[in-house]
């Protein structure tokens, strides 16, 4: 299966309490419906997955939200045992994680803007530097390789 579309319908950023005290951050992500889309390809068949995906602050501090479709094009026997499987209630397929990890990425790009912008702590944590206690020429060697490291991807 493919992805070729991605919509968002819904962006929901509220923050009703100031901050205060330990703050304790839930994420979720669930899959409210699978059905198929047409789409004016010949020969082709697609999935609209629509989505909910919250991050929920403690005791009502604040919550983000998104409710959108991921479009996946499909094969016909696939795309029928996703559906089939799916009015059982059961997603428990092959195309569940790179699914999820698509909708989580897209999603928390957007989260962490609107935490930013509206004053709430990042959900995930952000990369930090620390100094470096080796002696002035590893620790130039020791920052090339750790340079290098975080770019291989």
């Amino acid at each position: 299966m493919k992805i070729i579309g991605f919509t968002l319908s819904k962006i929901l950023a509220e923050k009703p309490k100031n901050l205060s005290g330990k703050i304790d951050i839930k994420s979720g992500l669930n899959i409210d419906d699978v059905s198929e889309e047409e789409i004016s390809l010949p020969n082709s068949e697609a999935l609209k997955f629509d989505f909910t995906y919250d991050i929920k602050y403690s005791a009502d501090i604040a919550k983000i939200e998104f409710k959108g479709s991921v479009l996946m094009l499909d094969d016909k026997k696939e795309g029928k045992e996703i559906l089939k499987d799916w009015k059982k209630k059961k997603f428990d397929h092959s195309i569940k994680m790179p699914l999820f990890n698509f909708i989580m990425e897209k999603c928390n790009l957007k989260a962490l803007q609107l935490e930013e912008e509206i004053g709430l702590p990042f959900h995930i944590p952000m990369p930090k530097l620390a100094p470096n206690t080796k002696s002035a020429d590893s620790a130039k060697d020791a920052s090339k390789e750790q340079n290098n490291a975080n770019y291989a991807g």
